[in-house]
């Protein structure tokens, strides 16, 4: 038993006694405490910054009249872009049902005057990134971070186009992974660039997009032609593309990746689609929680993600939400239809990417090339789901590059891929 030293308080332990001890913990405390002000202190400015651009995204009520790709109103992005300027744009678009929206975005343009004839557009649609306002791309304070291909672009010339898709930074609900709303939020991204008189724009275009974004370009390939033949679609290029919806649910549904995209479908879709009842797909912890999640921008929404499922084994979704007909009804219809036959598709995948798995867009590009597309592919290994469009973004640029001056692409269809295809 140790012994009270004259002088001690009885009541102290010995191991809090010792002024060593004393001076860690309050160390410790102190850390704890500056982590936490510092907290406070960020989120205090970014609710301040998001407070300030919050009547720029607010679209007037009724909107006004025009045309799909009409510009509402545009202003400086407030960012240095090496080779060229960048501008927060809110344009007119409209939902699938035809129904006038307001998306919001950025327009990238290259330094100089634009050549005699007109510069061509990249249209960027980027992936998930959350349902909560502040995870806008275009309302963050490093819009450009996830873009560094962007210098690379305009230094050859091309004007590019960062759609935020309406209802994401902007009122109403996102038409996440909803293939007409984000294929016409892309296309009107091209138009409303193409109403800017400093871009100096041809109707030349390409789509590029990453993931949920991969989705949304492929989408609006398949209705470029009939909905916007004032344009001309050169390519396309997607990352990871989220478009074999059936596979993904098959490989997903009851892993962490459920907790991101699930939550983003279960709240958005029934809004769209009003026979659709998220309770009949979703366990009690999904019912629970999926707002929460949905609000969350993708970094603290994939954490959360991953405490729910692989540590305390919660599922979102209680069932495949194929096998529940309503639901597999629209899911049918977002999947992506093969492209236009005439327009080169580049499709990029990571061999170990966890999200979008390499064997669903293997499958996509065996489907496809037996429906006739002819498809550049470009596998890499190592890279992370998040990471693919970055790493991929030098080869894209090259790859669009060459369409852009009318050579060629390769067509890798008889090639085989380096991981197998799904049955069926």
């Amino acid at each position: 038993m140790s012994q009270t030293q004259p002088g001690q308080d009885p009541r102290i332990p010995d191991h809090i006694r010792h002024p060593v001890l004393w001076i860690v913990v309050l160390a410790i405390l102190a850390a704890v405490v500056a982590g936490l002000v510092l907290t406070v202190s960020d989120d205090v400015r970014a609710n301040e910054r998001q407070s300030a651009l919050q009547p720029f995204y607010t679209p007037p009520i009724p909107l006004p009249t025009g045309r799909p790709g009409d510009v509402i109103r545009t202003e400086p992005l407030g960012i240095t872009v090496p080779g060229g300027r960048a501008v927060r744009v809110l344009y007119r678009s409209e939902d699938g049902e035809g129904k006038p929206t307001a998306s919001s975005g950025m327009v990238f343009i290259p330094s100089g005057p634009a050549p005699a004839g007109g510069r061509p557009i990249v249209a960027w649609a980027h992936g998930t990134v959350g349902l909560g306002a502040e995870c806008a791309p275009s309302r963050i304070d490093d819009p450009t971070g996830n873009l560094p291909w962007v210098g690379e672009m305009l230094a050859r010339g091309w004007v590019v186009t960062a759609t935020d898709y309406a209802g994401l930074g902007t009122p109403g609900t996102s038409g996440y992974l909803i293939s007409a709303d984000e294929g016409h939020d892309v296309i009107n991204s091209v138009r409303a660039a193409r109403h800017l008189p400093a871009a100096g724009t041809n109707s030349r275009w390409v789509a590029w997009g990453h993931s949920q974004g991969g989705h949304a370009a492929l989408a609006a390939a398949d209705m470029a032609a009939s909905y916007a033949p004032d344009l001309r679609l050169v390519a396309v290029a997607t990352a990871a593309p989220a478009a074999e919806l059936r596979q993904l649910l098959a490989l997903q549904w009851n892993q962490a990746a459920a907790w991101v995209i699930g939550a983003d479908v279960v709240s958005t879709w029934p809004t769209r689609y009003p026979e659709l009842n998220r309770n009949a797909i979703l366990t009690p912890n999904g019912q629970q929680h999926w707002q929460d999640v949905a609000s969350k921008c993708i970094v603290a929404a994939a954490l959360t993600s991953i405490v729910r499922q692989d540590i305390l084994g919660q599922n979102f979704f209680a069932m495949d939400p194929w096998q529940s007909p309503p639901w597999r009804q629209r899911f049918q219809a977002n999947t992506p239809q093969p492209i236009p036959t005439d327009v080169p598709l580049l499709v990029a995948q990571s061999t170990t990417d966890a999200v979008v798995l390499p064997r669903t867009t293997a499958t996509l590009v065996r489907d496809w090339c037996r429906a006739g597309d002819h498809i550049s592919t470009l596998w890499v290994n190592g890279v992370s789901h998040q990471s693919t469009a970055i790493v991929v973004g030098p080869s894209v640029v090259q790859w669009i590059d060459g369409r852009l001056r009318g050579d060629p692409a390769a067509d890798d269809c008889p090639l085989p891929s380096p991981v197998a295809p799904i049955n069926g």
